[in-house]
C-alpha cells in the first residue's frame, strides 16, 4: 500500500495521511464490487505481495460472463 500512497501523494500532491484515505477508500470499493476472489487479491497486493494472476483472472473472468 505504500507504494501505492507514494504514487498517489506525488501524482496529486496530496499529504501522505489524505493519500492513505483515498487508497483505503478506493480500495474498499472495488472490495465490496469485485468477487471475493479477486477482492481478496486487492488486499494481497496492497499487503506488498503478489497477485495470483490465476486466480485473478477467474474472478474477473466471472465478472465478463465467462466460468467461475
Amino acid at each position: 500500500m505504500d507504494e501505492l500512497v507514494k504514487l498517489v501523494t506525488q501524482k496529486f500532491g496530496l499529504n501522505e495521511e489524505t493519500a492513505r484515505q483515498v487508497v483505503t477508500t478506493v480500495a474498499d470499493f472495488l472490495k465490496a464490487k469485485l468477487p471475493a476472489p479477486v477482492a481478496g487479491q486487492i488486499d494481497s497486493l496492497l499487503a506488498g505481495g503478489k497477485a495470483d494472476l490465476g486466480s485473478l483472472a477467474k474472478g474477473l473472468g466471472g465478472l465478463l460472463g465467462g466460468k467461475k
